[in-house]
C-alpha cells in the first residue's frame, strides 16, 4: 500500500501488555473484533485480496464498513507487522492501517493510523477536526482493549 499524501484524519497508539505475536493474532482474528473495537463487529479472511466486512453501530442503526486488505506482513514476537486496509463503502472511504511492533518480549505498541475521506463533500471536509475529536477516545478505548484481550489469549 502507499501511503496517502494527505495528512492521516486520526492516528493513535498504545502499548499493549502482550507480545506482538499475540497482539497481531488478536487483532486480525476479525470473528473477535467486537470484544475490543469499540461498537463494530467484523468478519472476513487474511492476506493481501482479503475481504473484511465491517459493521458499526448499535443494534440495526449503523453502517457498514466493507474493507479489502492491501497489505499483510504478520507481526511476530521479534519482526513488526502491518495490516493495510481501503475502506469501500458509502460511509467511510480511504485507508486505515494497523502496526504491531515488539518493545520487550513481553509488551509490544500498535500504531492505528486512518486516512479516511468523511461523507458529505465539503461539510464533511470541514468537520474533520470535530471528527478527530470525536473519534480519538474511542480509537483509544479500542486499543486498550485490545491490549487486554491479548493478554487473555
Amino acid at each position: 500500500m502507499s501511503v496517502p499524501q494527505a495528512p492521516p484524519l486520526l492516528r493513535v497508539s498504545r502499548i499493549c501488555p502482550a507480545p506482538a505475536g499475540r497482539v497481531w493474532l488478536t487483532l486480525t482474528d476479525w470473528e473477535i473484533h467486537h470484544r475490543w473495537m469499540v461498537l463494530t463487529s467484523a468478519s472476513g479472511g487474511s492476506g493481501e485480496g482479503a475481504r473484511i466486512d465491517a459493521f458499526t453501530g448499535v443494534g440495526p442503526i449503523g453502517f457498514t464498513d466493507p474493507m479489502e486488505i492491501t497489505e499483510w506482513r504478520p507481526a511476530t514476537d521479534t519482526a513488526a507487522g502491518r495490516c493495510s486496509v481501503r475502506h469501500l463503502g458509502g460511509v467511510v472511504r480511504g485507508e486505515g492501517r494497523f502496526d504491531v511492533r515488539p518493545v520487550s518480549p513481553s509488551h509490544s505498541v500498535v500504531v492505528w493510523t486512518e486516512w479516511a475521506d468523511l461523507p458529505f463533500g465539503r461539510l464533511g471536509a470541514a468537520a474533520r477536526p470535530l471528527a478527530r475529536l470525536l473519534l480519538a477516545p474511542m480509537f483509544r478505548s479500542s486499543l486498550r482493549a485490545l491490549g487486554d484481550e491479548a493478554a487473555l489469549r
